[in-house]
């Protein structure tokens, strides 16, 4: 009897050992190989180590970091990067960045977007002063906004946390689509101030909104295929009769009392309606993980 317990601890002790050298193995898979090559917006940077004096200088990018676990290894983000609370906030500028402020903190990784002003200039001099820079682009819809979580989860050696951010992102945007099929399609505009710029459907804001099946009243204006990013005239806007209105611009003082105040708009049915959505500062226009956040909020204002 002694013998059969002793053959089963050893059979016991045998499947452990081959368990845990199994998950092991998995995990030295999932782990960054260092030096690492990277490649964003057409720009390449090689990492020697794992980067722990990290540089945002874009807040998307930011919450990226903070969203798979590493923000432990951030030195610094832009002034702009405000989610979470705990970012270690800066006088750094990410639309403007300044050389000699980056040099100064002394990062092993620095990321830049690349509609910042001279941002060629700067990723030329940092690479030529072997920071690695990862030149970030705006996300055009979510394929890039994955692909940007997949690249900075490899840079950071967090690349099973950034998959499994990924899958969550992609659930719950699922469920969300797959709930808003069931209202009927509206004509919506998205305004990003009170000059009335808006986004069409070829942007990433608009993606969101055509993905819910909206129609957007900016599609068929002047200047909506070239830019993305067209001015309407009020005139315009009145006569396309939008059903929903979204403010993206309500953390400037725009509001729904301001809009019924504006010259004949009181004929337009969002306003008749009174459906007109204050949207929350930021999480339009970032194309980290708090999208999902954006399609919940614009599924919830449809039904």
């Amino acid at each position: 009897m002694f013998r059969r317990k002793e053959k089963l601890s050893v059979v016991f002790i045998a499947i452990s050992l081959l368990f845990s050298s199994t998950v092991s193995a998995e995990a030295r898979e999932i782990q960054t190989k260092y030096p690492l090559n990277i490649v964003s917006a057409d720009f390449a940077a090689k990492l020697p180590a794992k980067p722990v004096r990290i540089i945002s200088l874009s807040p998307s990018a930011t919450e990226i970091i903070f969203a798979i676990n590493a923000g432990s290894q951030v030195l610094a983000v832009d002034d702009n990067s405000n989610y979470p609370a705990n970012v270690p906030t800066s006088a750094l500028s990410g639309f403007a960045p300044n050389l000699e402020a980056i040099v100064a903190l002394d990062p092993d990784f620095v990321i830049l977007n690349n509609d910042s002003t001279k941002s060629d200039a700067i990723h030329k001099s940092l690479t030529n002063l072997g920071i690695p820079v990862m030149m970030e682009e705006a996300a055009r819809n979510l394929n890039d906004v994955y692909r940007e979580i997949t690249i900075i989860g490899k840079a950071v050696d967090q690349q099973e946390k950034a998959r499994k951010l990924i899958v969550s992102m992609k659930k719950r945007i699922a469920k969300v689509i797959k709930s808003s099929k069931k209202v009927k399609s509206q004509r919506f505009f998205h305004e990003l101030d009170n000059t009335l710029y808006t986004a069409t459907s070829k942007t990433f804001i608009g993606n969101v909104y055509r993905d819910l099946g909206l129609k957007n009243v900016a599609d068929a204006a002047s200047g909506a295929d070239s830019s993305g990013y067209p001015q309407l005239s009020a005139e315009y806007l009145i006569r396309s009769n939008p059903q929903i209105i979204f403010l993206a611009d309500a953390q400037y003082g725009e509001s729904i009392s301001t809009v019924k105040a504006r010259p004949g708009w009181q004929s337009i049915a969002a306003v008749k309606n009174g459906r007109i959505i204050e949207l929350p500062a930021d999480i339009p226009s970032r194309w980290g993980p708090r999208i999902v956040d954006f399609y919940e909020l614009v599924a919830k204002s449809i039904k």
